[in-house]
């Protein structure tokens, strides 16, 4: 056994992980600093309200890993975590959000995240993705594993149907995705449908209409397909070889 203070169970001495904390809610924020404050191994140097304060502090106090949310204002998680990467790659970051779609994962990965933990997980889970990324591993969560897995093993095939790609510039401030919600909306298809056809969850399909309900200032499903029909987002019934 190695000298000094230990860690954990085992008697093994290890460094403890100096993390910063990222996330704009001040209460899960400070929940966060708690729950590590009593975790072994990990010591928290720092909290972030958002994406920027967050690369200000990597560049100020060097962590070892962040601990970081996706939706902030000014700058998101996946800028963020693009930014540390680049500009301090001794840095890890580790996402903790709420969000496990497809929308939030993949490009917070693209980014550089080289762990990726919904706000459900456990105190043990956090422990060992830190202690993962650390050293060099990906500390996924075992549904982020499942659902690369599925997205890996989807077969390539053509587009079951066509969710219109709008090339010009969207009204409102919509995104591509939302859009493309939006057509199927205009189509006609439910949540589920719209899910499958997408290859992503309800929540998300629910989280898309939220947003673009909220963008577009309307109030139903009806709102929404006059608005995708009257900004070309979708075509009218009869209107399809125009």
């Amino acid at each position: 056994m190695t000298g000094g203070t230990d860690d954990g169970a085992g008697g093994e001495q290890r460094r403890r992980a100096r993390v910063v904390v990222a996330d704009d809610q001040t209460v899960v924020r400070e929940g966060i600093v708690m729950l590590l404050g009593l975790l072994p191994g990990i010591e928290v140097v720092g909290a972030a309200a958002d994406g920027l304060e967050a690369v200000r502090l990597v560049a100020e106090l060097a962590p070892d890993v962040v601990l970081m949310d996706l939706r902030m204002p000014r700058c998101d998680g996946a800028e963020a975590t693009r930014r540390i990467r680049r500009e301090h790659p001794g840095t890890q970051v580790v996402v903790l959000t709420t969000f496990g779609d497809d929308d939030s994962l993949f490009p917070a990965l693209q980014a550089g995240a080289r762990g990726y933990l919904t706000k459900d997980a456990g105190a043990e889970e956090i422990v060992r993705a830190v202690e993962q990324v650390m050293s060099g591993e990906a500390g996924l969560s075992p549904k982020v594993q499942m659902r690369l897995l599925e997205r890996l093993s989807a077969p390539v095939a053509a587009a079951p149907g066509p969710a219109p790609a709008v090339s010009r510039e969207l009204p409102d401030g919509l995104t591509v995705r939302e859009a493309e919600v939006l057509a199927l909306v205009a189509d006609g298809l439910s949540n589920t449908e719209i899910a499958r056809r997408l290859q992503v969850s309800t929540a998300t399909v629910k989280t898309h209409i939220n947003n673009l309900f909220a963008k577009a200032g309307v109030r139903d499903r009806a709102q929404a397909v006059r608005y995708a029909y009257h900004h070309g987002i979708a075509r009218p019934p009869g209107a399809q070889g125009i």
